[in-house]
């Protein structure tokens, strides 16, 4: 059984908040029941932490993303996030252990809705995210990480997520890394990285051609065969002023509106069915709660993406 969540910090712990009729919170979704109806995205927690190559209490995110919501409104300017139907899944059990049933809680979103949000959890929530989402589609499917470290490590952890994907039949060229930062993997990984067909878009490149032009590059890439494409959001591929509650971040990773940008324009492709947003520890975050903040803006993120995806008009 996974231990209890450490402490959070005091301001994510719940707190009165003001109400105001004409300003509708975030988040409080209801949950997803057995029914037949379509969904547009359904939220789920898989509070992976006890593989992590650093201590961490990520298993306490979900619940303290889930609690950050209520601080938004849904309301954003060209994208009704408010008119979307959204449930929530709850979170995996002891995904850790139980990998195959967070796997098969996925799926059973992702069989109602047109994107999955998996709040982690470590990285190694991705595995079961990625999985989920995909089922029988893993030979077409594509992968898209926002990550400092490329996670091609040896073993079982939060560092080996797309190297088990790909062993378990991903096709590495369609996997696109954004972010990667110098200092923070090892060549060895990097060729590794190379020799499966990865392409890789630096820090630097970020820096250097327009976010929604690396978007487009990025979803065209992963989505060539016509399969599913699963966006991994490893919040400490941020700068670490943004993202103290990432054990890995660094100084000079993203800043948040980068991080956001991206999450949202990856999002308003219709290929891509789910996300997951990963390595944050909310029992380390920042006294303002900054870290979790920041993961929670961009479930937001992720939902104005689908909310904002071209509509198909109905055939005549």
């Amino acid at each position: 059984m996974s231990p209890t969540p450490p402490t959070l910090p005091a301001t994510l712990a719940a707190t009165p908040l003001p109400h105001d009729p004409r300003w509708p919170r975030a988040g409080a979704w209801p949950a997803l029941d057995d029914g037949a109806e379509q969904l547009d995205a359904v939220v789920l927690g898989i509070g992976t932490h006890a593989t992590s190559l650093s201590p961490t209490g990520a298993h306490a995110t979900p619940a303290a993303v889930r609690e950050a919501l209520r601080r938004y409104s849904p309301h954003a300017t060209g994208a009704a996030v408010d008119a979307l139907r959204v449930a929530d899944a709850g979170d995996a059990v002891d995904p850790d252990r139980d990998e195959d049933a967070a796997t098969a809680l996925v799926a059973r979103a992702a069989g109602r809705a047109r994107l999955v949000i998996a709040i982690g959890g470590d990285n190694a929530a991705t595995v079961p995210a990625a999985l989920g989402s995909w089922g029988a589609s893993i030979g077409t499917a594509g992968l898209i990480t926002i990550d400092a470290h490329h996670d091609l490590r040896d073993g079982r952890s939060n560092g080996s997520p797309v190297r088990r994907l790909l062993e378990a039949g991903l096709d590495g060229r369609r996997v696109v890394q954004l972010g990667i930062q110098d200092f923070a993997n090892s060549a060895e990984y990097a060729q590794r990285a190379r020799d499966a067909g990865i392409t890789t878009i630096s820090r630097d490149e970020l820096e250097q051609q327009p976010l929604a032009a690396i978007a487009v590059r990025a979803v065209s890439i992963a989505a060539a065969a016509g399969g599913p494409v699963h966006l991994d959001v490893d919040v400490d591929a941020c700068d670490r002023s943004v993202a103290p509650g990432c054990p890995a971040s660094t100084p000079g990773g993203l800043s948040a509106w980068q991080l956001r940008t991206l999450v949202r324009a990856i999002a308003g492709h219709a290929a891509v069915r789910s996300v997951d947003l990963a390595e944050v520890d909310a029992t380390a975050d920042a006294e303002d709660g900054r870290t979790v903040r920041l993961t929670a803006l961009c479930v937001l993120e992720s939902l104005a993406g689908l909310a904002g995806r071209a509509v198909t008009a109905p055939a005549s």
